[in-house]
């Protein structure tokens, strides 16, 4: 938004695409590259009031040349100190974003550019991991790319959601499998939750890291870059048996379109919700959902915590503990005060022996 101007009007009048709608007292413009960069270019000495909801429309065109150089050495800062692809790729992101949101050369951002970034995240209703996240790669990108320390020291994080990990019963997860046809797709789905798999561990493992004698699988350089061993379902390895003899991969056990590559993290998400489709259930259930409910039906079939935690390469208890919070085999052995004291009436049940 600007004030009104003639000279404002005769620039705008450049802009691809420009148009006055007299009702609204407003001009637009073409959501193009070309468009968006004109009109930056243009009002690029003009103080200017951005509308936060018009952000996410025009920020993938506004070019960040003078962030390139800053950008590229922060990308290989990380590579160096050997963060996973997965990680460069989402850090990378957050402070691309967060560069067009401001809109100034990183040597002239402040503390208060970066506490108005994390505000309009929290109004656009982003959860806390995903502002956490951002938070974690600016401090690294300022710190260590640009050696400003001092106006990332004391950023906030707004605390970490408490949700309870969604699951599904051994019936659900029988009415996915029935639902998928495809051979690979089926081991696929039996593999990830037999064995409690991220979905990036799942895409990236080879036929070499399946030890059929001793029963378990070899997790290599998973979540913090750390190996891992897991166990192989005798059932799960019958149908993977089955799937090798007839696909005969080479290397990737689940390759993708290029035998070369193994399959995309996406495919294998379609192929879940698809099943999930056809198998008719109404609640959300993608790859992690099937490793949440393989700790949580160890956990009610009474193996250990310390065990579950091993088997998932949690680095802390805490984060398996959760597990405990959505075991119903637990919660359904306490018994309320309430029943007790009806038990211990009379030797009844009924409580309308009271009434």
């Amino acid at each position: 938004m600007f004030p009104y101007s003639p000279e404002l009007v005769e620039k705008i009048k450049t802009v691809p695409g420009h148009r006055w709608h007299p009702q609204e007292k407003v001009w637009s413009i073409y959501s193009t590259r070309e468009a968006v960069i004109k009109f930056f270019s243009v009002f690029s000495k003009t103080e200017l009031e951005i509308d936060d909801s018009a952000i996410p429309l025009v920020s993938k065109y506004i070019p960040l040349s003078s962030w390139e150089n800053t950008i590229r050495m922060f990308e290989e800062d990380l590579k160096l100190r050997g963060y996973s692809p997965e990680t460069r790729k989402a850090y990378v992101g957050h402070v691309k974003r967060f560069a067009r949101f401001i809109g100034v050369p990183p040597n002239r951002t402040e503390e208060k550019h970066i506490k108005e970034y994390l505000l309009f995240l929290l109004n656009k209703k982003c959860s806390h991991s995903f502002i956490n996240q951002t938070v974690s790669a600016l401090k690294l990108f300022f710190s260590r790319i640009l050696g400003k320390s001092e106006i990332v020291f004391n950023l906030p994080r707004p605390k970490r959601e408490k949700k309870l990990p969604n699951v599904i019963n051994m019936e659900e997860f029988w009415a996915i499998l029935k639902a998928v046809k495809n051979l690979k797709h089926r081991a696929i789905i039996l593999l990830t939750y037999s064995s409690g798999l991220r979905l990036s561990e799942v895409v990236n493992l080879k036929i070499k890291d399946i030890d059929v004698e001793r029963g378990l699988i070899h997790i290599r350089q998973a979540k913090g870059r750390k190996d891992r061993y897991t166990v192989l379902s005798q059932a799960a390895w019958q149908i993977i048996n089955v799937y090798i003899n007839n696909f005969a991969p080479r290397d990737w056990l689940f390759p993708g379109a290029n035998p070369e590559q193994h399959l995309s993290k996406r495919s294998v998400q379609k192929v879940l919700e698809q099943a999930c489709l056809k198998a008719g259930l109404q609640k959300a259930v993608s790859p992690h959902t099937l490793r949440h409910s393989f700790a949580t039906h160890l956990l009610e079939s009474g193996t250990d915590l310390r065990y579950i935690q091993e088997l998932l390469g949690h680095a802390s208890t805490k984060t398996t503990e959760i597990y405990t919070h959505v075991s119903k085999h637990n919660i359904e052995k306490i018994e309320s005060p309430l029943d007790k004291i009806v038990k211990e009436q009379k030797g009844t049940k009924d409580i309308l022996d009271f009434l």
